[in-house]
């Protein structure tokens, strides 16, 4: 079976993933996400879905567990757009990572 990857993402980040082939679904605020989210999850094709970080933020906490919970899709924040200066070290955006994946924050020399 083939699995497919979509992406959750803000309208003004959307333009990217197309340009690179990946079929994405805007969603301007967190109600909208979860809408998306809800039908995404249930299709049969698809394997992993990346959401805009944001906005897996504002989703309620219910949703993110069951979300985390799931062997299919996969569901994986990443960062948006961010401001100069705004962005955390790459260090830090992988212990996050790690510590989403595994449940225990990793300390990293």
């Amino acid at each position: 079976m083939t699995h497919s990857v979509r992406v959750v993402c803000r309208p003004a980040v959307r333009d990217g993933f197309s340009l690179a082939g990946v079929r994405s679904v805007p969603a301007v605020d967190a109600s909208e996400a979860a809408a998306v989210l809800a039908g995404l999850v249930e299709q049969s094709g698809t394997g992993v879905v990346l959401v805009e970080e944001s906005l897996y933020r504002a989703l309620p906490e219910e949703l993110r567990d069951s979300l985390e919970h799931r062997a299919v899709p996969v569901v994986v924040p990443f960062p948006g757009p961010r401001a100069a200066g705004e962005r955390p070290s790459a260090e830090a955006d992988l212990v996050e990572l790690l510590r989403s994946a595994i449940g225990y924050r990793v300390r990293l020399r």
